[in-house]
């Protein structure tokens, strides 16, 4: 995975309005904090259809989206891939409440509990 600061430049614009794109139509806030397939996307030719794996995070959790990116005249165009199961999973995070939940039974329990976050996976 790169993160935002190492996305290419040939892909930050394209990867910013996939963001923008998602966070409407999903009425979401989240952040781009990274991309993967890049060496894939960028690859393709100018105005050439391409994929690319954004790294989304809110605050409570992190997704994987995986968007097929059109390039057209003065913008982008963009939807949703359904593909095989991916190297990193589209749930990065457990879901909303989840986890909260996990951690105070596990403190019941325990005196103290170690989090360990590994490759966005805890």
């Amino acid at each position: 995975m790169q993160l935002i600061d190492e996305i290419p430049n040939a892909l930050k614009e394209p990867a910013v309005q996939a963001l923008a794109w998602i966070n409407h139509l999903e009425g979401t806030e989240f952040e781009l904090t990274g991309v993967v397939d890049v060496d894939v996307a960028l690859k393709a030719a100018p105005g050439e259809t391409f994929e690319i794996g954004l790294v989304l995070c809110d605050g409570e959790i992190c997704a994987r989206e995986q968007i097929r990116v059109v390039p057209q005249s003065d913008h982008f165009s963009f939807s949703r891939v359904n593909s095989a199961p991916l190297e990193i999973p589209a749930l990065l995070d457990p879901p909303e409440g989840l986890r909260q939940s996990w951690l105070n039974e596990a403190l019941a329990k325990y005196e103290f509990v170690v989090l360990l976050f590994y490759r966005g996976l805890w």
